[in-house]
């Protein structure tokens, strides 16, 4: 019976982490609800603190995470040539992407709720990146040719893909964000690291621009 109740208490705990806080309810629902969502800057002191935070899982079928998935594809097409977004860049810290699929037939933009990378290839990449949050700011990074990526939809199904390129790249840089990585500090993380290089990208592809 005791272990039964501290089953019941860690689930309890687990549907109550993944409840949205009053705070990010009013972020979310903010003005007209099919709009765009301002993109955090770090020149700002409270919205860099934002994006610096650990962002926690998300329930995905809570009405609200629909409403901040839609406004987050809002936020990312109103952007010049933008091609992933992550939702600690609009203030929320839950994990939430969108990426870009340059792997797939019409480069459509897909969702990605609890992205987890659970395997990334040694093969490198080096290539430029910026980032929608930090103004002004372009750099070489290494990044995995191919990862294996698990999340789950709107619906809460499960999903495992691999995922190798370009848009590897995009996938690494937005879940980077996930956990208040910015690419302004990996730069220096990375100083002193041998890595080994493959070249995929094209010379527009610029993540994050």
């Amino acid at each position: 019976m005791k272990k039964l109740s501290l089953y019941l208490l860690f689930f309890i705990s687990f549907i109550n982490a993944q409840k949205f806080t009053s705070t990010e309810l009013e972020i979310i629902n903010q003005g007209d609800i099919t709009t765009n969502l301002p993109i955090y800057q770090t020149v700002e002191d409270h919205q860099h603190q934002t994006l610096l935070n650990l962002s926690t899982d998300i329930d995905p079928l809570d009405k609200n995470t629909a409403i901040l998935v839609n406004r987050m594809k809002a936020s990312l097409q109103s952007t010049d040539g933008g091609v992933g977004i992550a939702a600690p860049q609009v203030g929320i810290n839950r994990k939430v992407i969108w990426v870009q699929r340059f792997d797939k037939e019409g480069e459509p933009l897909e969702y990605f709720l609890n992205p987890v990378i659970t395997w990334r290839s040694e093969l490198q990449n080096l290539g430029p990146e910026g980032d929608l949050s930090i103004p002004n700011f372009y750099d070489q990074f290494y990044r995995s040719n191919v990862i294996q990526l698990e999340y789950v939809d709107l619906k809460g199904q499960k999903f495992t893909e691999m995922v190798e390129g370009f848009t590897a790249v995009i996938f690494q840089h937005e879940i980077d964000h996930l956990f208040g990585i910015l690419i302004s500090d990996k730069k220096q993380k990375e100083k002193g690291e041998v890595f080994i290089k493959v070249d995929v990208f094209k010379q527009s592809d610029v993540v994050g621009k």
